[in-house]
C-alpha cells in the first residue's frame, strides 16, 4: 500500500504489539483447521513482522517457526523475545525476501502469512509458496476482503488508491482452487482483532508522534493519513475485514 512517509510509518509501527490486525485467539482458531499436523511441525512464518504470531505459534504448537521479514528492525525485536524466552532451538528468525528465501524450504508442514501475502499478490503467493509443502501441507494467511458489495463511496475510494486488489473471500476460495488447494476452513477477524493490538495503540503513538513532529510538515502529513485510515475503519468496519484462509495442498 501507498506510504507518503516511510520513515514516519516505521516509527509507528516498529512499536505496535502486532503490525496488522489479528490476535493470539485468531491465530488459535486457524491453527485448529490445521487437522493432522505432526506433533512438531515444520512452520514457516512469512512477512512476520514483529513476531507476535511467531510466538503465538511457537507457544500454541512444539513444532519449529522460521519466521522471516524484510525490516531487519522487526527481525531484532523477534530475535530479543525469542531470546529472552529462551526459545533460540525452535524459533528462528531472518530478515528475507518472502518470495526467495535464504534457504530454499522444502516439505513444509504449514505457511504461516498473517497480513503480508498481498505483497506479492494473492494468486502469485499461493503459487510460489504451493511447492514447499509437503503433500497435506497446510497454508494460513490472511487478507482483506470486502464483506458486503455496496461499499460507500468515501470507502471504495480509498481502497481504489490504496489497494484496487481488493475483493471478497469467495473470489480468493475460487484462487485457492485453482492452484491446486483444498479449503480446510476460513473465518473473519472480529473487531478487536482490529482494535486491542493493531488500530488503539497505533492512534496512542500517532499521538505521541505529532508531538515529537509538530514542526515536520512531512511527519504530520503522514500521521494524518494514518490517523485517517483508522477513523475510516472506525465508520465503516462492516464494509471490510480481514478473512482467514486455511488452505491445504491437495
Amino acid at each position: 500500500m501507498s506510504e507518503p512517509h516511510e520513515q514516519v510509518f516505521f516509527e509507528v509501527f516498529e512499536a505496535l504489539p502486532r503490525q496488522g490486525p489479528g490476535s493470539r485467539e485468531c491465530t488459535a482458531r486457524a491453527l485448529a483447521l490445521c487437522r493432522g499436523l505432526p506433533a512438531r511441525p515444520a512452520i514457516l512464518d512469512l512477512g512476520c513482522g514483529a513476531g507476535a504470531q511467531t510466538l503465538d505459534l511457537a507457544s500454541l504448537t512444539d513444532g519449529t517457526v522460521d519466521a522471516l521479514d524484510t525490516h531487519a528492525p522487526f527481525i531484532a525485536r523477534l530475535a530479543r523475545e525469542v531470546a529472552a524466552r529462551g526459545l533460540q532451538e525452535r524459533v528462528r528468525p531472518a530478515v528475507g525476501d518472502m518470495a526467495r528465501p535464504p534457504c530454499v524450504p522444502h516439505g513444509l508442514d504449514l505457511i504461516w502469512c498473517e497480513g503480508a501475502a498481498y505483497f506479492l499478490g494473492i494468486e502469485n503467493a499461493l503459487r510460489t509458496w504451493r511447492p514447499w509443502l509437503r503433500p497435506g501441507g497446510f497454508l494460513a494467511f490472511t487478507e482483506v476482503v470486502w464483506l458486503r458489495a455496496d461499499p460507500p463511496g468515501e470507502l471504495r475510494a480509498f481502497w481504489t488508491k490504496e489497494y484496487p486488489q481488493i475483493t471478497d473471500a469467495a473470489t480468493h476460495l475460487a484462487t485457492a482452487a485453482r492452484c491446486g488447494y483444498q479449503v480446510a476452513g476460513h473465518f473473519t477477524l472480529p473487531a478487536s482483532a482490529w482494535w486491542t493490538d493493531f488500530y488503539t495503540p497505533m492512534e496512542a503513538r500517532v499521538r505521541e508522534l505529532r508531538l515529537a513532529h509538530a514542526a515536520d510538515a512531512r511527519a504530520t502529513t503522514a500521521l494524518d493519513a494514518i490517523q485517517a485510515e483508522i477513523d475510516l475503519h472506525r465508520r465503516f468496519g462492516a464494509w471490510y475485514s480481514y478473512e482467514f484462509f486455511v488452505l491445504r495442498a491437495a
